[in-house]
């Protein structure tokens, strides 16, 4: 990395939803390997270090105006805040917001999966532990919608104004208290579920399938070395970890 360490670059690093903290060494570098390796490998498909490409220093083109299907104006302002400080802009990728990250969650609260489509949500509902999963009679979008009232709520009570309109300093303080489940919610909505509803999205938003909507001109991709969608880029994968992958990776519409 060129670009040094700032604290907006920890805040995803630091946590997810099953980790308690992180090393100061922890950088954003490191952060985005172990994310695909874990947690992303199922919206990427890939499992690989980020290269010094070029490729991965292209900048994104201009975003389209969001049309937001599912956040508010107030929803929309904390995601868009979330995101470009999670993935701020240095010479790795865009910010959040230039990547597609809010458009893909957006679009995913407003879909199947944010309704709780494949979700049991009958009841009943009573107390559970961690090893027995999701618990909540809250579906995905409901569980985001009432985590961002809970969190500006917070926000507001200790530093007087919203999510987004805190500086870096004050975010990076409200993000690690998420993600360590320091901050308690006074509505009673437990912490480390949305923080893990948080974690989860932001990094399929940036390594999923550009068709999506997150992960824009596939920079999630050229940044890991991850050649594509199609099948027999399997072996490549292995071929090329920790290298520049010499052709442009292939998503779903470039196959259409």
């Amino acid at each position: 990395m060129t670009k040094p360490e700032s604290p907006r670059q920890d805040s995803v690093g630091k946590e997810s939803a099953h980790t308690e903290s992180a090393s100061p060494e922890f950088d954003r570098r490191n952060f985005l390997k172990g994310a695909v390796v874990g947690g992303a490998a199922a919206a990427s498909g890939a499992a690989a270090i980020a290269p010094e490409s070029a490729q991965a220093q292209q900048p994104a083109a201009a975003p389209e105006p969001a049309g937001y299907a599912f956040f508010n104006l107030d929803e929309a302002a904390f995601i868009e805040a979330l995101v470009d400080h999670m993935v701020p802009a240095d010479d790795l990728t865009p910010k959040g917001t230039d990547v597609g990250i809010n458009i893909y969650i957006d679009r995913a609260l407003a879909g199947a999966w944010g309704k709780g489509d494949r979700l049991y949500m009958q009841g009943p509902w009573k107390k559970g532990v961690p090893s027995q999963g999701y618990q909540l009679p809250l579906t995905p979008a409901q569980l985001y919608r009432a985590g961002i009232e809970a969190t500006n709520a917070h926000c507001r009570k200790t530093y007087g104004k919203s999510f987004d309109r805190l500086d870096e300093t004050q975010r990076e303080e409200v993000l690690v208290g998420l993600s360590s489940a320091k901050i308690n919610f006074d509505s009673g909505l437990p912490v480390r579920v949305f923080w893990g509803a948080l974690y989860q999205t932001v990094i399929e938003g940036m390594f999923s399938d550009p068709i999506y909507g997150g992960n824009r001109n596939k920079v999630g991709w050229q940044l890991i070395g991850f050649p594509g969608v199609i099948a027999v880029h399997r072996d490549h994968v292995a071929q090329y970890r920790g290298k520049p992958f010499p052709n442009k990776p292939v998503g779903i519409a470039d196959m259409s």
